[in-house]
């Protein structure tokens, strides 16, 4: 999502009286959403806000890791999910999705760090979700879904 999306859709918030900041919410009794208050992308919040709400916090986490698996998929046009598509998509030598131009050693190192951490996301927070019965506290599945829209936001910004 580019800054002039959010700034737009913060306008929005603000005029339609949904939210006008956590100081204006607070005088007038009103909690605002954690999902505001962390910047949740638009697109886990899709996936992500009922199960939350419903205090599904470690399925609310695995959905989100789940889209942004998907996303990645379907830009990719890479059959596998997981550890191993983020791997061959994000790869430094012929990436399916290019994060940075590759031209310098420093581009370079970028596009394989991300790599590593797109892959490891998926190990490390999506599968134990998928495959195990957790139960997440709160601020954890917070943390996670922040992570999956820093993800997200990272991948959009290529595309733009």
């Amino acid at each position: 999502m580019t800054s002039a999306f959010r700034t737009f859709e913060q306008f929005v918030r603000n005029a339609g009286g949904l939210s006008n900041g956590p100081e204006a919410d607070e005088e007038k009794g009103v909690q605002s959403h954690p999902f505001d208050e962390r910047n949740i992308h638009p697109e886990i919040t899709t996936v992500a806000l009922k199960l939350f709400d419903d205090g599904h916090y470690s399925q609310a986490t695995f959905e989100a890791f789940k889209y942004l698996d998907n996303k990645v998929k379907k830009l990719s046009k890479i059959k596998d999910s997981g550890h191993k598509l983020m791997m061959a998509a994000f790869a430094e030598a012929n990436p399916k999705i290019k994060l940075t131009a590759l031209s310098t050693q420093s581009e370079v190192d970028e596009q394989m760090g991300y790599k590593f951490i797109f892959a490891g996301a998926m190990s490390a927070i999506r599968n134990p979700r998928g495959h195990d019965n957790l139960i997440d506290p709160i601020d954890r599945c917070l943390d996670h879904l922040s992570f999956a829209s820093v993800l997200l936001r990272r991948l959009e910004a290529t595309l733009a």
